[in-house]
């Protein structure tokens, strides 16, 4: 059993592409209504040829009891955002604990993907328990999906990460992903949940750390995208995630920052390091304004395009967008915001004009942003766009584009850490 959301309908797809019988179970009728007409609700590159080549195996279903009906593992894959004190609101966790059939037949094992605070397992543990559910088997498998390259993901895990109380049930979840190449971490619950906390706070730290190198740089004249090679070239460090920006968003890094932080902090330890990454990110999206600010002035009255609205490339997911913060902030100092995406065409924000192409969304305008890294704006530097713009401005939040080519091209051009001579970013 999934939720049909992004985690258990990617997970769910993958398990049946392994060979494995998958019944998909959520509460949204019109989410299940498009699933078995066929339609994918979300847009992952692969996913749809994925889930066509095993129609056979999968099953979507509103109904509880026929998705636990005969299941070996009923995998929870809902979502668990953040409350207003910034806890995991576990709502819809303890909705599907509280929703399994008491007369559940043979050992099933339920499998938490779901990423929750630690201390949830033994939680459940007990609530199974109080429910006479004490037959049913407890396991914890955080997921590493990356939005955007998911179903790779899934089959090229750089881990696999298995929580249990009972050895025999981490033996019965690890044989599910036979097939699949990745190293096995078998631990405790508690760790199990830490894991993916801990890993998705440590990614973060090494964005809002290079933004904050990047920072630095754009006083003392430095170029971020050498020192970034420079410090990624150490073996102890790596270059990955290491590419300064407008910084972190999406359904994970925001939402697991907080979780942790929080987490910490009910234990009475105050996460120091964790409230200053959260601080860098959420002043990294605002420094857009400034530098739009330090090229046109005051903005009221201006026109910006906004190229970009998803968090990232390969995905529609809007949630925690930069684009977000920085097209509201826009409105509020007064300037007109027109914006683009290729496939996120979100209807709630309100005060932005959404446009079809990058033409017309940069026609007349006094500013370009580069919000989100396209493939499809790597040749934004053109004779048409130029020529089409009341003043030929790139505000490269992404360090998409060469500088020195695209000042050549007649544009005034402004990247995120970058001196104006810079030289070409490496694709390598």
């Amino acid at each position: 059993m999934f939720g049909a959301g992004y985690v258990g309908l990617v997970t769910g797809a993958c398990f049946a592409d392994l060979g494995h019988d998958v019944v998909i179970r959520d509460i949204l009728p019109q989410r299940i209504e498009r699933l078995q007409a066929g339609e994918v609700p979300i847009y992952e590159p692969g996913l749809e040829d994925v889930l066509a080549r095993n129609r056979d195996r999968l099953h979507f279903t509103l109904d509880v009891a026929d998705a636990v009906d005969g299941a070996d593992f009923l995998y929870v894959a809902v979502g668990t955002p953040p409350t207003e004190s910034g806890d995991a609101d576990l709502a819809a966790v303890w909705s599907v604990v509280d929703e399994l059939p008491v007369d559940v037949p043979g050992r099933p094992i339920v499998v938490m993907k779901s990423t929750v605070p630690v201390g949830t397992g033994k939680h459940v543990r007990a609530r199974l328990d109080a429910r006479g559910l004490s037959h049913v088997g407890y396991v914890s498998n955080p997921e590493f999906l990356a939005e955007g390259s998911a179903v790779a993901d899934f089959k090229s895990p750089d881990r696999i990460v298995v929580g249990a109380f009972e050895p025999g049930d981490a033996d019965r979840v690890v044989e599910l992903f036979d097939g699949i190449d990745g190293q096995i971490v078998r631990t405790d619950v508690p760790s199990a949940e830490l894991v993916k906390l801990a890993s998705n706070a440590f990614l973060s730290t090494r964005i809002s750390f290079i933004n904050e190198i990047a920072n630095v740089c754009e006083l003392v004249g430095a170029d971020v995208v050498d020192v970034a090679k420079g410090v990624g070239l150490d073996h102890r460090l790596g270059p990955h995630f290491l590419r300064a920006g407008i910084g972190f968003g999406g359904s994970c890094f925001p939402k697991d920052v907080s979780a942790l932080k929080q987490l910490a902090g009910n234990e009475g330890y105050p996460f120091m390091l964790l409230h200053a990454v959260w601080e860098v990110n959420e002043l990294q999206k605002r420094r857009v304004v400034q530098k739009l600010q330090k090229h046109l002035g005051p903005l009221r009255g201006k026109k910006i395009a906004l190229l970009g609205l998803a968090f990232k490339p390969n995905t529609d997911d809007m949630r925690e967008a930069p684009s977000r913060v920085i097209a509201y902030r826009l409105l509020a100092e007064g300037a007109t915001v027109r914006a683009w995406d290729p496939v996120a065409h979100p209807d709630d924000l309100v005060g932005i004009e959404l446009c079809d192409t990058v033409l017309e969304t940069v026609r007349d305008a006094d500013a370009a942003v580069i919000v989100t890294e396209w493939p499809e704006l790597a040749t934004l530097a053109s004779p048409e766009v130029r020529d089409a713009m009341a003043r030929p401005l790139i505000i490269d939040g992404r360090n998409l584009l060469d500088p020195e080519a695209t000042q050549a091209a007649g544009f005034a051009y402004e990247g995120i850490g970058r001196p104006r001579h810079a030289s070409p970013v490496a694709t390598a």
